[in-house]
């Protein structure tokens, strides 16, 4: 395969002591070898990420949003992908709130493009921090990825960056194989028609 594909992988967490980047580093890596891809990572870390909202919808701003000056590397990354994968832990059942703020923050640059999760936490290895975030980026037009990964107490399962479960890597492929061909796809739509957001 040919990297014809921008992929942009979010590490979703900023607390202090997080695993997210270990797992993006490992996911990444994963799309690296896939082939599909021209990979960046974005980690929510380094962004500046205010709760306060503008009054204005950045549905309706559009380019005129009024974002934050530490925003605006991460708006040219969501912008330029063709597709996401968002690494995320689970924090009382839900997602991070600095994930949220990212994602409420834009609108436009999520809108007909691929989202795959890669989730990880205790007994339920994140995955009801994944069933919110389907429903929050659904409604922003974007695509999910119906195979995702979990790591169930990856504080066991996981040594020297790399999962422990040999069946981790093909799961992997699977996830990337499902948001490569949602990618062309989509790609190939967006630049044809113009997607109707409503």
């Amino acid at each position: 395969m040919t990297n014809t594909h921008r992929l942009l992988i979010i590490v979703g967490s900023v607390r202090e002591g997080r695993f997210g980047p270990t797992v993006a580093e490992w996911v990444a890596a994963q799309a690296r070898t896939h082939g599909a891809f021209a990979v960046e990572v974005a980690d929510l870390a380094g962004v500046e990420l205010p709760l306060e909202l503008p009054a204005v919808s950045p549905k309706f701003a559009g380019e005129q949003y009024p974002r934050p000056a530490g925003m605006a590397p991460l708006t040219a990354a969501l912008e330029r992908a063709d597709a996401f994968v968002v690494v995320t832990p689970e924090y009382n059942h839900s997602y991070p709130a600095a994930l949220k703020a990212a994602i409420d923050w834009h609108f436009t640059q999520w809108t007909a493009k691929p989202v795959a999760f890669v989730s990880y936490g205790g007994a339920a290895g994140g995955r009801h921090a994944v069933l919110h975030l389907e429903n929050v980026l659904t409604e922003l037009h974007a695509v999910t990825i119906r195979d995702g990964l979990a790591f169930p107490a990856y504080f066991h399962t996981w040594r020297d960056g790399e999962p422990l479960d040999p069946e981790a890597a093909g799961y992997a492929k699977t996830l990337l194989d499902q948001l490569a061909w949602w990618a062309g796809a989509l790609h190939t739509a967006r630049a044809a028609v113009p997607y109707p957001a409503g």
